[in-house]
């Protein structure tokens, strides 16, 4: 069977318009209790054209990966109630949820608060106080193929 130029483009251009329909931003699980570290984070976030739900308690962070299956899941460790390395053994008991990534963001900085988070089940590790830059950098390794080519620095 032959396809001519013309049918050939028409496919490509309709083929491209489903690609666009299909394709869906990044979602991204950010459990963070402090405000302003939540606003800064929604903010890059945001610039990013990620699609995001923030959580100040971490009683319900299971449950609403379980339900919304997040690409990424941004989990400060030092949570009132529940802290961040009991909510990761939680996730990692889950079949819904043990797969998903999660990056700890925390103000425990010194070596041995990184090796014992890491060894927690996280997937990587950032520090507050942090670069948006930073941010940005961990979100592109692990969600970057979703986002489109611009960065949250440039719209500053």
């Amino acid at each position: 069977m032959r396809f001519s130029g013309e049918g050939m483009e028409l496919a490509q251009v309709v083929m491209g318009e489903q690609n666009k329909q299909n394709f869906q931003p990044p979602l991204i699980l950010a459990v963070e209790d402090n405000d302003d570290n939540l606003l800064l984070m929604s903010y890059t976030l945001e610039s990013l054209g990620c699609r995001l739900i923030c959580q100040t308690d971490s009683s319900t962070t299971v449950l609403v990966a379980k339900e919304y299956q997040p690409d990424l899941i941004l989990l400060d460790i030092l949570l009132p109630g529940i802290n961040g390395i009991d909510v990761m053994r939680y996730l990692k008991q889950e079949p819904l949820t043990r797969n998903i990534t999660v990056v700890a963001v925390t103000a425990l900085a010194s070596t041995e608060d990184r090796e014992r988070i890491l060894d927690a089940g996280f997937d990587d590790y950032i520090s507050k106080p942090y670069m948006i830059e930073d941010l940005e950098a961990i979100i592109y390794r692990y969600v970057g193929e979703k986002l489109d080519n611009y960065s949250a620095v440039d719209l500053c």
